[in-house]
């Protein structure tokens, strides 16, 4: 009942709602982004979600595409802006995909939408993650985030798929608030970004 009726009414509230909150810092980071970005204040690309349906993910751009002689993209340490770096330490970054969550495409509390290129890696307990929608945030970001290994990140994952409820989902919402405001786990251990998984 909760995951199937209620859950999606509230996403769909809770995101509007936040849509209209955020509106003016929507604005001016879009702003700053687009000046810091050479016009490209906006990050898209293709994830999985329920079911492994992909779909087109949005989020604020927090690095550029500067490259080497060769071409290739620089390490991402190099192409995080400052003002990237801010928006991602707080967590500004998510905003723009209260926009997916309207679309019905994600959830506010779920596991976190990973590559499209992952997808043949995953063992069957690690698939079980798309058995829900993904969410802005979830069980393991509010136990560790980036800073946890995958083979944890996906253990937590299928716990919350297991126990999914109203209860956890408020407990997961407060508990996300609280890790952006100590900035806690943000990135796996000297790296700006956590390290590929590898199966």
């Amino acid at each position: 009942m909760y995951i199937n009726k209620i859950k999606p009414i509230l996403d769909f509230i809770s995101s509007f709602i936040g849509i209209i909150v955020l509106s003016p810092l929507f604005v001016v980071i879009t702003a700053l982004l687009c000046f810091a970005n050479n016009g490209k204040p906006f990050f898209f690309q293709l994830r999985p979600g329920k079911n492994c349906k992909i779909f087109k993910i949005v989020k604020f751009k927090t690095m550029n595409d500067k490259r080497d002689s060769q071409g290739n993209l620089l390490p991402d340490s190099e192409r995080l802006t400052k003002i990237g770096n801010f928006v991602r330490k707080t967590s500004l970054d998510e905003i723009p995909q209260l926009l997916n969550v309207i679309k019905g495409d994600m959830s506010i509390i779920g596991p976190r939408p990973l590559l499209t290129n992952y997808i043949h890696l995953y063992n069957d307990f690690q698939n079980r993650r798309h058995e829900v929608k993904p969410g802005i945030t979830g069980w393991a970001q509010v136990n560790g985030r980036n800073a946890i290994s995958w083979e944890k990140k996906f253990e937590f994952d299928v716990w919350y798929v297991e126990n999914i409820s109203f209860t956890l989902d408020i407990k997961i919402l407060f508990s996300s608030i609280s890790k952006v405001l100590s900035s806690e786990g943000i990135n796996a251990a000297d790296a700006a970004t956590i390290e590929p998984f590898n199966g």
